[in-house]
């Protein structure tokens, strides 16, 4: 009675298992591209972002306190920060007229728009590497099944087959993963050091416009 019931269930289970070994495959080259395009995107990045030109922040920063606020606007587009950087600074130069407690308000929200943009950007390759190896996993076992009973039915080249697609299927996972990790380490390492230069000039730019104001605020009341 449990054989006869067992049956139809392994039957079923082995129909699911079979048909998952297309899509699992399709999937796996769907990351391959993905993790190509990344590559691609990292190699733009550090073309036009001039990656290996390093801004000095300390000296920047003095620059900043002893321009005059009217030129604050033209040592930022003259420096070599990055270009999402500029955007964020100019933008607090273009609010320079806001209140004190508003204005620290919008340097906050724009280092947290910057933050959740590099956080988007490594979030597509850290998935990438979670799923490589378990994609890369399932298109090995599943051909593991047909090859055994090509073994058991004396069926060499069959076996072969099988275990040319699951041992091709680890390699295109993991290597998929491998480049995604290396993508994901090394961008989180340059956005961390952006984030950290625009926080410090943020903070720059509040002294700058915040410092002379807040103290008129508080000489008002």
């Amino acid at each position: 009675m449990t054989i006869s019931l067992l049956a139809p269930l392994k039957e079923t289970m082995h129909a699911i298992s079979s048909g998952l070994l297309a899509p699992t495959i399709a999937v796996l080259l769907l990351l391959v591209a993905c993790v190509v395009f990344e590559l691609g995107g990292l190699v733009v990045e550090i073309w036009q972002e001039r990656r290996n030109t390093r801004v000095d922040v300390p000296a920047l920063l003095d620059s900043l306190q002893k321009t005059n606020k009217g030129e604050v606007q033209s040592l930022i587009e003259n420096s070599g920060l990055l270009r999402r950087q500029k955007l964020a600074l100019m933008e607090m130069v273009s609010h320079s007229g806001l209140p004190a407690a508003p204005y620290q308000a919008l340097a906050r929200r724009l280092l947290a728009t910057e933050e959740l943009h590099y956080v988007r950007i490594t979030n597509r390759t850290d998935l990438i590497a979670r799923l490589g190896p378990m994609f890369g996993l399932m298109a090995t076992l599943i051909p593991l099944g047909p090859g055994l009973i090509a073994l058991g039915q004396g069926d060499p080249k069959g076996l072969a087959d099988s275990l040319l697609t699951a041992f091709d299927a680890t390699v295109t996972g993991l290597a998929a993963a491998g480049v995604a990790f290396f993508i994901s380490r090394q961008r989180k390492r340059w956005y961390e050091d952006y984030l950290s230069s625009l926080e410090a000039l943020l903070e720059g730019i509040l002294e700058v416009f915040g410092v002379g104001r807040r103290a008129e605020e508080q000489g008002k009341a």
